[in-house]
């Protein structure tokens, strides 16, 4: 669980290159409590925000996802790469992120970030612990921010 009192911490998470698109959902109310991360989609569908801490850190980390690929219901079901939920292709797709003016990057993901309550629902289920497969969304979204982005996900000590 993490906390974030003000606008300006928020948009701090992100890359300075992101932050001009970021745009809070309209009535948002700071502080936030947020239980495992945020996620969010602007208004137009076009971008997806995510706000997390990496597991054992303090550190917030934003990423802002383009929504390249028009949700297609024909397509056949996909997996989400973090939460592992299937679904098909308007709930699963290509988001995608600059990783430099010339580079993008992307993996297949819930379009709206919202694993959590997949996982809440598939943990449910199956009686087993939300509170591991949560953890490993959070280790993979982690690993996708500082190996395919090369953000610092860790707290400084």
């Amino acid at each position: 669980m993490f906390r974030i009192e003000t606008e300006k911490e928020l948009l701090s998470a992100f890359r300075s290159r992101d932050r001009k698109h970021v745009e809070l959902p309209r009535g948002t109310r700071l502080p936030l409590f947020v239980r495992d991360y945020l996620a969010w989609v602007d208004p137009y569908g076009v971008r997806v925000f995510l706000v997390f801490t990496a597991p054992g850190s303090t550190r917030l980390t934003g990423i802002t996802f383009r929504r390249d690929q028009q949700a297609d219901k024909s397509l056949p079901t996909r997996v989400c790469d973090w939460c592992l939920s299937p679904g098909g292709g308007d709930q699963i797709g290509l988001l995608t992120t600059d990783v430099d003016a010339k580079r993008r990057v992307g993996v297949n993901l819930c379009l709206d970030l919202r694993c959590q309550e997949k996982l809440e629902s598939a943990m449910n289920l199956a009686g087993r612990d939300l509170v591991d497969a949560t953890q490993r969304v959070l280790e993979r979204m982690s690993r996708f921010a500082s190996e395919a982005l090369g953000m610092e996900v860790r707290s400084e000590t």
